[in-house]
């Protein structure tokens, strides 16, 4: 995946925030849409991320390839 990774969710909110801030989001205090991009939380991998997307970089600056470890919910083994 390319992204960027946080070790806090504070780090991912304040991310997320410069990338709404950037794309002028929300346009109107009652929006549905009030962020550009958002954040996940990788249990397995114990960091948080954002996933690129086309001109994100000017925003955070060039992101990174980094992999996330998947669990299968059924038998809770990692899939890679």
């Amino acid at each position: 995946m390319e992204g960027y990774i946080y070790n806090t969710e504070i780090e991912a909110i304040d991310a997320r925030k410069l990338a709404a801030d950037h794309k002028g989001l929300p346009v109107k205090p009652n929006d549905i849409t009030i962020y550009w991009v958002n954040y996940q939380f990788s249990e397995s991998d114990n960091f948080y991320y954002i996933q690129y997307v086309d001109g994100l970089d000017v925003v955070l600056g060039e992101p990174i390839e980094f992999d996330i470890t998947q669990v299968d919910l059924k038998e809770n083994k990692s899939i890679d």
